[in-house]
């Protein structure tokens, strides 16, 4: 059942793939904008995510249909879940006169539009915040000046380089190589 409130909905049935692997791609765009979710199926490298975009397109059209004022970048998918539909049962021969069964699973897809009361504004990221710095009073980063490992590291990699390691020989000749 839907909940209320939905702007415009959709309901894609009988899509011929599993519920399973439908499921892998509705629930990337659930709760997302429109403009993101259709963004996001679009670039999706999954064969059910080109019905789902269809159907997200059309939940749009829904919603302009029913709201011809409507704001379509405050709407988001609200609810979206996918169904297990029938299957379809076949056999395939198999040798020895043996037969193998074959499910052939088909689902039923269900996108619902919300719309925000309010345009969302774009997430800032930590460089964004309000006190201008990335990170809290305190702390330092791997460039501040209290982080002299990388330099003991350098100079302890080059100290071994020099010293040769006791017991070893030095690299012989390569093989073929003439004496001149």
């Amino acid at each position: 059942m839907l909940p209320a409130g939905l702007v415009g909905h959709v309901r894609l049935r009988y899509v011929g793939t599993s519920a399973q692997k439908a499921r892998l791609v509705v629930d990337l765009v659930r709760g997302r904008q429109v403009g993101e979710a259709l963004a996001t199926l679009g670039l999706t490298h999954k064969a059910v995510a080109r019905d789902v975009l269809k159907a997200l397109e059309s939940a749009v059209a829904n919603a302009r249909q029913k709201k011809p004022d409507i704001d379509v970048d405050r709407l988001f998918v609200k609810t979206a879940f996918v169904d297990g539909g029938p299957s379809l049962k076949r056999i395939r021969p198999a040798p020895m006169g043996r037969a193998f069964k074959i499910q052939k699973r088909m689902c039923h897809v269900t996108l619902g539009l919300g719309e925000t009361p309010y345009r969302r504004a774009t997430p800032r990221g930590p460089a964004e915040t309000a006190g201008g710095s990335a990170a809290p009073a305190g702390t330092e980063g791997p460039g501040s000046a209290a982080a002299p490992a990388k330099p003991k590291r350098a100079a302890a990699k080059s100290a071994a380089a020099r010293k040769p390691a006791a017991g070893k020989k030095p690299a012989a000749k390569a093989k073929g190589a003439r004496k001149g």
